[in-house]
């Protein structure tokens, strides 16, 4: 204990004693910086011209539904025809297969079986089996059963890959496949 040391009367405890000293200035001015920040922020955000939380959110939501906008709309819609000359090139299907495994197998199963979503291997379709509507179909979703729209996230050569790879996948008949639900698509 040095001579700077003030003790405090009356504070000794299993023969401690406690010591009046005062606090480090760096932690003082930590404190008062503190204060007049939380002042500057009040001032700004409750008094000010401060963005209220409400209105970031909104102009967040905004910005993404431009851009999924944007994207929808820069998206060439792709007809029978040129989705049925990406069902012959093989670099397209595998492409398909690749983006269906990691974004399709957990709801219609590794093969189409299907599992939480139908099965995708037999010729009953829900939402039209020809190649644009399998198309609308991936790229819209079906938010009331439970398929994502996908358009959004996959890029201008996946989503006719997918479709590529969906349909060859008609046919196949794998085991424990779900049973058809739908109306039969027309050949």
């Amino acid at each position: 204990m040095t001579d700077t040391d003030k003790k405090i009367e009356g504070h000794a405890y299993d023969g401690i004693e406690e010591l009046d000293n005062g606090l480090p200035s760096w932690w003082i001015n930590g404190f008062y910086l503190t204060i007049l920040f939380a002042g500057l922020y009040f001032g700004y955000y409750m008094l000010g011209s401060g963005p209220a939380l409400v209105d970031e959110y909104n102009t967040s939501r905004e910005t993404h539904e431009q851009a999924i906008a944007t994207k929808k709309s820069a998206r060439p819609v792709a007809s029978e025809e040129q989705l049925a000359a990406s069902l012959k090139d093989p670099g397209k299907v595998k492409l398909g297969a690749s983006v269906y495994a990691s974004k399709c197998i957990a709801c219609h199963g590794d093969r189409g079986q299907g599992g939480i979503g139908p099965n995708l291997t037999d010729e009953y379709w829900i939402h039209g089996g020809n190649l644009t509507q399998i198309m609308k179909t991936v790229s819209e979703g079906v938010l009331d059963k439970g398929m994502p729209p996908w358009g959004a996230v996959l890029t201008a050569d996946e989503l006719p890959a997918v479709v590529a790879f969906v349909n060859s996948l008609i046919g196949t008949k794998p085991t424990a496949a779900k049973a058809p639900q739908g109306v039969r698509a027309k050949e």
